[in-house]
């Protein structure tokens, strides 16, 4: 049978309780709900890196000392602007509604343009406070954008995602009496996935590299006599296609991946360069007075080089419209 604690050994654990009541009281972080409606995304900028985007944001929270007008941060935002906002202090909290609009910084992914898909980042914290004396948490009451008339044409939403999390941070920002320089603050993160439809788009931009194929093909169906006029052909071709490139990379961030613009360019290069070489092999056997050879060389590669440039593009194209 155990011995009961004497009374002495009570008044020596009560205190050091107390204490640690109050102390797990005082690490509880004080809450804020918030919430978003996007109403707008335009001037998707690929030269640029940068979106604006347009949304009202909501935050509902007790502790009045938070101030959200003021100390609201919107990491990788390259201007803010709020025009309207209202503050409701009734009911022993915080409503506050922000009309904003934000253009942001974001990196593209341009791998597969222009059947690419892009995700666009929101994220909130407090410039005040960290994780340890604030967090979010997330109000997903109702639709999170407008679904109507929120994007520009040709681009859709196809995911709309919220969540909350911890910015880390490697540095004490200037506090010494912190043991390790770290610091964490609750974020507020939104992610929209964005997907384009591009059918038109795609035609648009690479109608003249394939006309300019189309132009150098037709070199193999010129009598091998015209041989000026197949090489003249396929010259101007190869010109056409590298001016159709240096215009549609004029519009695009730098990139050090191949993209889908790359591939399908490079390609069409190679094909113009393999029809120069074979008009080239047609003069050599014209020369030779092997017209007969050169006409039937002249028909077995036109119809090579044409299933082989198809088959190419159309797997290239399929990746890009499926990855």
């Amino acid at each position: 049978m155990k011995r009961p604690l004497p009374l002495t050994a009570f008044l020596f654990i009560l205190p050091s309780l107390f204490f640690s009541v109050t102390k797990a009281q005082k690490t509880v972080p004080d809450t804020a709900s918030v919430g978003i409606y996007v109403t707008s995304i335009y001037d998707i900028d690929f030269k640029q890196k940068e979106y604006a985007v347009d949304y009202w944001l909501w935050l509902k929270y007790k502790n009045k000392d938070l101030d959200f007008v003021n100390n609201l941060e919107i990491p990788m935002a390259k201007n803010v602007s709020r025009s309207f906002f209202t503050i409701d202090t009734s009911g022993g909290r915080v409503y506050l509604l922000m009309k904003m609009q934000c253009i942001m910084k974001d990196s593209w992914k341009i791998d597969n343009f222009p059947f690419d898909r892009q995700t666009l980042r929101l994220s909130f914290e407090s410039a005040k406070y960290d994780a340890k004396a604030m967090v979010f948490v997330a109000d997903t009451l109702g639709e999170d954008y407008d679904k109507r008339t929120h994007l520009l044409l040709g681009w859709n939403i196809d995911s709309f995602a919220i969540h909350i999390s911890n910015k880390v941070y490697e540095t004490a920002f200037g506090d010494e009496t912190l043991l390790k320089p770290r610091a964490e603050y609750s974020a507020f993160q939104v992610k929209i996935g964005l997907k384009r439809d591009a059918t038109g788009l795609f035609w648009k931009m690479f109608l003249g590299m394939y006309v300019a194929f189309l132009i150098a093909y037709v070199c193999f169906y010129i009598h091998a006599d015209g041989i000026d006029s197949r090489f003249g052909l396929s010259v101007g071709s190869l010109f056409a296609v590298i001016g159709n490139k240096y215009i549609i990379d004029s519009s695009l961030p730098e990139s050090t991946s191949f993209t889908l613009v790359d591939i399908l360019h490079q390609v069409t290069l190679v094909f113009i360069l393999l029809t120069i070489t074979s008009t080239a092999y047609s003069l050599k056997l014209v020369k030779q007075h092997k017209i007969r050879q050169a006409r039937k060389f002249d028909m077995v590669a036109a119809q090579v080089f044409l299933a082989l440039y198809l088959i190419i593009n159309f797997y290239f194209i399929w990746r890009a419209k499926t990855g």
